[in-house]
């Protein structure tokens, strides 16, 4: 299966071959605190990401202050529970006026600073901060004038396909090019907060690549690093994941991300994943080399006069190369030696 071109987000290759793309998702882990996004944003930094992520809408622009049950969380929910729908996108919203910051100290940090917008208005304020990139949310793929409207811009963009069908993902992306945009990276995702590592489906990404002939990566809402460094492997180009100065802090998102530490192994991993991913084949690589030269062989291990027997308290197969192959220990016993040889001396058949 041939790999789709790259494309380019802000100056970087996200494509085959390229070192993973790995996106810093801040979300509502700033619990309400400027200062603390601007401390995640710092730590992302720090890690080798290449990318940090937003979320941009307030509680009126992707919901209404409703309290029927359609509006309300499911009560058995493991971090939502019985919350309704405004009151948590309440707690976990981006205030507006903190973009202008979040983006300037991305920036200043050497980071890529882009956002998923929910509505016309987000899309009108992150095109006034010059968002390089666009990322479209899982439960927007079907928000089709949404994805026109973003594709209207030219920006490359990002789409999560979490919940969605074949067919979901297909209009999707035909209202991306609709709309303008000719560079997009699809992500597999699965839309559960946490996921639970066997529903990510991991063989979903070579499937996705043949089907739509574009980059795809993963958004990755496990706990841990195991899953997306997997991904990578299977040809996921791009990672996101939620990150989070410690989960011990709470907040809306903080049981299913990163803390620092865990990012910048991430990053690491999934670098080392990338390089792993080679066509196969078979003997010694150039790097093995010196480990070639460490196989074992047959050699003299004691000194011997010439006419002395071949034993095997004089013969041995030791480490290292250089000598007769092992298999060759049965014919050479009870032969005589035809010259003086000293301990260590690689036994070749003009010593016999």
């Amino acid at each position: 299966m041939t790999s789709p071109a790259p494309i380019e987000i802000d100056g970087h290759q996200v494509g085959a071959g390229q070192t993973p793309f790995v996106i810093a998702e801040v979300s509502g882990n700033h619990n309400g605190s400027l200062d603390r996004a601007l401390e995640i944003i710092d730590a992302i930094a720090e890690s080798g990401a290449q990318a940090v992520k937003f979320q941009t809408y307030t509680a009126d622009t992707i919901t209404i202050d409703a309290k029927g049950p359609q509006f309300q969380i499911r009560a058995d929910h493991g971090l939502w529970g019985g919350r309704t729908l405004y009151d948590l996108y309440q707690e976990a919203h981006t205030p507006w006026e903190w973009h202008a910051p979040m983006f300037e100290r991305a920036r200043e940090r050497g980071l890529t600073p882009f956002s998923s917008p929910f509505d016309p208005t987000a899309v009108e304020l992150l095109e006034s901060l010059d968002a390089p990139a666009y990322k479209i949310a899982s439960a927007e793929v079907i928000d089709l004038p949404l994805i026109r409207l973003v594709a209207s811009t030219g920006k490359p963009m990002i789409i999560s396909s979490g919940m969605a069908t074949l067919g979901e993902i297909d209009r999707a992306l035909s209202a991306a090019r609709d709309g303008g945009c000719t560079e997009m990276v699809l992500l597999a995702c699965t839309a559960s907060y946490p996921a639970d590592p066997a529903d990510a489906r991991l063989l979903s990404i070579p499937t996705l690549q043949e089907a739509f002939g574009i980059p795809i990566g993963l958004s990755d809402h496990t706990e841990g690093i195991g899953v997306s460094v997997a991904a990578v492997a299977l040809g996921a180009v791009a990672l996101e994941k939620h990150v989070t100065l410690a989960r011990s802090d709470g907040g809306v998102d903080s049981d299913f991300s990163l803390e620092p530490h865990e990012l910048t192994a991430l990053v690491r991993e999934s670098a080392a994943a990338r390089k792993a991913v080679q066509p196969p084949r078979f003997g010694p690589t150039e790097s093995e080399r010196d480990t070639l030269a460490l196989r074992r062989s047959l050699y003299v291990v004691a000194d011997v006069a010439a006419g002395d027997p071949v034993t095997r308290d004089n013969v041995r197969s030791i480490r290292p190369a250089g000598g007769l192959p092992t298999d060759e220990i049965e014919k050479v016993l009870g032969r005589s030696f035809s010259q003086a040889v000293e301990r260590g001396t690689p036994l070749t058949w003009d010593l016999i």
